[in-house]
């Protein structure tokens, strides 16, 4: 995995009037936890920009002098309600032979299927939470998506791998291809056009059966009417 370099120093004083002192000065008060105990120290604001602001994941070397450095991670961030910046910043220490946790994005490679006849891509995970050594950190998770139907899913089980585990429940789905909303309202439109025609077909039906009905009742009557003796001829 790529790693960022940050100059920082240690703090002689810490609360909440020396973290704000620092923040005049466009410093960012940081610790750094998982050695012998939690380090305070502090970076220029500048300097996490390319950690923070990016969607690629790094490790981070804190070089606090020339003979004092550390590998660590981004465990936790702090960012001023009303402003948005960056108000605290916490580190945990990376060590060779213990595993770490840590967020990484989800990188989709390939032209799907199912998205070619129509379909919708869906990106339900962005980033997965993996435990590895840190020499096993990958950069990102790649997932070739290019027989992905319509329907199909990739299930979180689909990506197991040798160099580390994921953090999630085997059932999480990463990404699927859905089918597309105009489709599915064209396709009830047409089942409703379907059973209006049908209806329509069954009116008309009922229509010329009264009518013929009706036509039969004027026949029956006239004949009737016919069939009756003359008054005239009877006297």
């Amino acid at each position: 995995m790529k790693s960022i370099t940050i100059n920082g120093s240690k703090r002689e004083s810490v609360g909440k009037s020396a973290s704000k002192a620092l923040r005049n000065a466009g410093q960012i008060p940081c610790v750094l936890y998982g050695g012998d105990g939690p380090m305070h120290f502090s970076a220029p604001e500048l300097a996490f920009s390319k950690l923070i602001y990016t969607s690629n994941a790094y490790t981070v070397v804190i070089a606090l002098s020339e003979k004092e450095t550390y590998s660590a991670v981004l465990q936790d961030i702090q960012f001023h309600p009303v402003s948005d910046r960056i108000i605290h910043i916490d580190f945990y220490q990376l060590f060779d032979d213990k595993e770490i946790a840590m967020d990484i994005p989800v990188r989709l490679i390939g032209n799907s299927i199912g998205v070619k006849l129509g379909g919708n891509l869906q990106r339900n995970k962005r980033k997965l939470r993996i435990k590895a050594l840190p020499t096993n950190l990958p950069d990102y998770i790649e997932i070739d998506i290019t027989n992905l139907n319509i329907g199909d899913r990739v299930y979180i089980t689909e990506l197991e791998n040798e160099s580390y585990s994921f953090l999630h429940s085997d059932n999480t789905v990463v990404c699927q291809v859905r089918i597309a909303r105009a489709a599915i309202v064209d396709e009830v439109v047409s089942d409703e056009d379907e059973e209006i025609e049908g209806e329509e077909s069954e009116e008309s039906t009922g229509d010329e059966k009264s009518s013929d009905d009706g036509k039969k009742s004027e026949d029956d009557k006239k004949s009737d009417g016919d069939s009756k003796p003359d008054e005239g001829s009877k006297e």
